[in-house]
This record gives C-alpha cells, structure tokens and sequence, in this order.
C-alpha cells in the first residue's frame, strides 16, 4: 500500500495540475529530469566553468573578426580610359648632378626631360649614408641590396598589400611631401646628386632613364671622360600614381654599387592599377559606374603595385653601348580591387549561436563520456561487478518487506 487511503489523501492532487498547454506535453523533444533526481557535484562545476570559458573566447574571436571584416580581391579589365601616369621618384647617384642626364621615352615616341621637371640637389654620399642609412631595426639596415633577403622587409611589403592597413597608412601623412636634402658642409663635399619629385608621363610602356653626359643623346661638346663614370645608387623611392610615401614598393630602400666605371643597371617593372576600398559592395559600386565611384572617398585611394626584376653588367666601351640606370616599365590592361567589407550584424548571431550552442552540446557529450569511463575504471579497480550487493551491503529477505 501507498499509504495515501489511510490518510484520506488523493494521490491525482500531487500531480501536475492540468492547464491549457498540456497537450502540448506529447510533443516535448526536450524532456526534462526533475530536480529530486539531480545532484551538484564538483565535477559538473569545473565542467561548467570550462565551457563557459570556451564561449566567451569563441565569441569574443568571431567578433573581433566581424568588426575587422572580411578582405576580398577582385581582378578585372581596367574599365576607365586614362591618359597620364605620374611617376614619383626619390633617388641618389655617386655623381655630381651637372654630369647627369635625366629623361623619360614611352612607347608613343615622347621624349621628357625630366631632369628639367625633377629636383636634383648636390650632395655627400657618405653624408646620405649616415642621415638615412644608419637607421635600422634588430640591428639591420634600414637600406637593403636586391639579392640580400631581409625577412621584415618582407614582412612589411606584405602588410601593404591589405586594404586596412594602406587606407591607415595613407591617412598619416596627408602633405605627401619629399624629405629635405641633407645639409653639407666642409666635412662633406658635394660628390653625389639627389634627384627627387613627381611628374606625369603618358599612360604606357616606356623607360626612364639617368645616363651620363654626352652619352645616350647627341650633345655637343658634352662627352663625360669615362673615368669619372660611377652609376652607384641608392632608391629611396619608386611608385606609380598618386604620392604615398609610407607605402613599401619593392624597389624603395634599395641600394646597387659598383665599382667599374663603365656599367648598366636594368630594372624591369610590371605596374598594375590598384584600388583600395572598405565598405561593404564596393566592387559593385566600381564596376556599375567607374568615373564617379569613390570619389572625394576617405576610404579609396587608387595607385599602382608593381613587380621588379633586375640585371646589371658590364659593357664594353663603345659608342653603340651606353651605361646608366634604365627603368622599363610596363603597365598590364588589369585592375586589382582589394576592398575590405563587414558582414551583417544578424549573420554575426546567426554564427554566435551556432558557435555557444556546438559547444555547450560537445561539452555536455564529453562530460557524460567523461564520467561513464571514469565509473567504468573504478569498477574495473574493485574486481569488477558485484552482485547482490547495494550501497556496501548485501540483499536480504528484510529489504524485501
């Protein structure tokens, strides 16, 4: 017997009262235990701890992500008709400036004196060395050769390929100014030439050049003596399109030396148009209207990447072979669009609790195979099953009254 009869006592009254949702019950997929059949215990606890730990930094992650957003490259045919390519230039030569000449010939037939729309400041060689040269960082040049391998610059190249940080870069310096020349003084006579500044050449193929005087152009009573030849350089910097000097282009920061007087240097450059953007449909918005796309945007920039290859060697003295410093570029019909975009807040939840949701089920999995190898080793310990046999004692004909 129950017990309930002799006390007077329905044993419907202690069950759950009947409401308007109760047959709603049959479709429970959820079943729960009742609180008498549940206990606390310490290892639940630290279980507990350790997934709500998991969370936290999970979540934390997936919103550092969305907040820093996704970066997508897109490449096309460049769409926009343009003219002219500005060219920026920062560079100096072991040559006193008067026994240089400095000009640009492109595809189109075009001759620029450039040497006339560039600055060219006299300066000490060994005093350029010492003002720029010295700096360095974990005890390493600041100025590189083409063939040593510097893993920061590296680095630093790879960072100015991110939308983020060249649009930030950007931002620090908006006077995009030259640098002042080094003062000289009687320590330092002027042995050199600095040959810096901007200037718009057309928009194809061509090469800029620093050959000597009297070499390379018919000059009249301008021949150099070969001896006095030395077209050891040093590029500060070299970029294609608008002046952003804190961006890290291959060929900037590089220095070329050689000791024979009759030499040519060769740089072959690739450029190829780029543009910078964040926010989310940019390429959309480039590609339904390039010409008023982005303009007056704090958040594009367009300039040009390009990739260098080099060879330098010796030549013969001989009027057909003329020595100096060659740039040959080549601009390629493509256009990279590196745009930054940040998804929607909602995707973001969708994915928070999909992220807290997989982990408290893989936790809840692990805790309770945690714990049925856990009882099976301690069974295994005390020599197996035991029969008859509860709460330490053995089954006897009184427990069954």
């Amino acid at each position: 017997m129950n017990g309930y009869t002799k006390h007077e006592l329905d044993e419907d009254a202690f069950g759950e009262k009947e409401n308007v949702g109760a047959g709603l019950k049959t479709f429970d997929a959820f079943p729960k235990t009742k609180p008498n059949f549940t206990t606390a215990s310490r290892r639940g606890g630290q279980w507990t701890v350790i997934i709500f730990a998991i969370c936290t930094f999970l979540t934390f992650g997936e919103f550092v992500n969305w907040y820093r957003g996704t970066e997508n490259q897109h490449f096309s045919v460049e769409k926009g008709v343009s003219r002219q390519l500005q060219m920026n230039i920062d560079m100096v030569v072991k040559m006193p400036c008067n026994d240089l000449r400095v000009n640009v010939q492109d595809a189109s037939g075009d001759h620029i004196k450039a040497g006339v729309l560039l600055t060219k400041d006299g300066t000490n060689w060994e005093l350029w060395n010492e003002k720029l040269n010295q700096q360095s960082s974990n005890g390493v040049p600041e100025y590189q050769t083409l063939n040593e391998e510097n893993v920061k610059r590296l680095m630093d190249q790879e960072e100015d390929v991110h939308a983020r940080h060249v649009l930030s870069h950007t931002r620090r310096n908006p006077k995009r100014k030259f640098p002042k020349t080094p003062r000289l003084s009687s320590k330092y006579p002027t042995d050199s030439c600095r040959i810096y500044g901007s200037l718009e050449s057309n928009k194809v193929h061509g090469d800029f050049h620093i050959t000597a005087r009297g070499h390379g152009y018919n000059e009249v009573g301008q021949h150099l003596d070969h001896s006095k030849f030395n077209f050891t350089h040093m590029v500060t910097e070299l970029s294609f399109g608008p002046h952003y000097p804190s961006l890290l282009n291959p060929l900037d920061k590089t220095v070329a030396s050689t000791e024979t007087h009759y030499y040519k240097f060769q740089y072959f450059l690739n450029i190829v148009p780029t543009i910078y953007a964040k926010g989310n449909n940019a390429v959309e918005k480039y590609t339904a209207n390039p010409a008023k796309a982005f303009k007056k945007s704090r958040n594009t920039i367009f300039t040009n990447q390009y990739s260098a290859t080099s060879q330098s060697l010796s030549l013969p003295e001989s009027p057909y072979n003329v020595p100096g410093i060659f740039f040959k570029y080549n601009i390629e019909p493509i256009l990279l669009f590196v745009s930054e975009e940040r998804g929607s807040f909602l995707a973001l939840v969708v994915r928070l609790v999909n992220v807290v949701s997989g982990v408290i089920v893989t936790g809840g999995w692990l805790y309770q195979l945690t714990g049925w190898a856990t009882e099976v080793l301690r069974r295994r310990r005390r020599g197996g099953y035991s029969q008859g046999v509860l709460n330490g004692r053995t089954h006897s004909a009184e427990d069954e009254e």
